[in-house]
């Protein structure tokens, strides 16, 4: 697994006085199985923000923008237009109460048995307008799941007319979107500037991104929640990985 703190910010000149620009990009799994633990996953999605902030000015770092935006996913071949929503991106903290509005009407419904459309919500995710400002950046993606992925363009999920154009092939094209490594599918700007923190049970595909670069896993049981140390530990890792 890549290390946060091991990765630069090559390509970025550190101008002194000039802050940090960090986005955020939160993948919630808001399908059936998820209702015992949605409502924590939702405090701890809307107190992460909030946390790595602080942590940030804790540590002498100053952000001049924060931003996130939410992607609550189901499953293609159950929810129909249901399947995906994506918000745009809440520039915290000034629409701090539009971000917590938008959270709180997720609701765990739908998905049908697992496994879950989660990776056509993350090849969606590394697509999204990332910021490009300042000389510091972060380009982070969270995702939050109780359950497996189905593998990318599973017959039985494009034949949903909701089924996401240009999606990747499968994992390993996910993986080049990640690493910036193609203009043709999208995906992140640079591989530098890229975090993945992922809280998920020790199954597929998740346990097989630990191989990518610049990510963190933290394996959870099915339905037993997040900790405040899994997220604490995120957080953590993620301001260290920014200087």
């Amino acid at each position: 697994m890549g290390k946060f703190d091991e990765i630069g910010q090559g390509g970025f000149d550190p101008v002194g006085g000039q802050g940090y620009c960090v986005d955020i990009a939160m993948l919630i799994d808001a399908t059936g199985s998820m209702s015992p633990i949605i409502n924590e996953v939702k405090e701890n999605a809307m107190a992460f923000c909030a946390k790595f902030h602080e942590a940030m000015e804790a540590s002498g770092k100053n952000v001049d923008e924060l931003r996130i935006k939410v992607i609550p996913f189901r499953d293609y071949a159950y929810d129909g237009d249901q399947a995906m929503k994506e918000s745009g991106f809440f520039s915290l903290p000034e629409q701090n109460d539009a971000f917590r509005d938008y959270v709180s009407s997720i609701t765990a419904t739908g998905g049908g048995d697992e496994p879950e459309s989660a990776l056509e919500a993350m090849a969606l995710a590394m697509r999204s307008d990332w910021t490009t400002k300042g000389a510091k950046r972060r380009h982070v993606i969270l995702v939050f799941t109780d359950a497996s992925a189905v593998p990318l363009k599973e017959s039985n999920r494009t034949k949903s007319e909701y089924y996401p154009e240009n999606m990747p092939a499968d994992l390993a094209e996910l993986g080049d979107m990640w690493s910036g490594c193609t203009q043709e599918l999208g995906g992140m700007p640079d591989e530098q500037s890229a975090r993945l923190v992922l809280f998920a049970p020790n199954v597929k595909p998740w346990c097989d991104m630990q191989v990518w670069n610049n990510v963190w896993v933290s394996f959870s049981k099915a339905g037993a929640g997040l900790s405040e140390i899994d997220t604490g530990m995120a957080i953590n890792l993620l301001v260290a990985s920014v200087y």
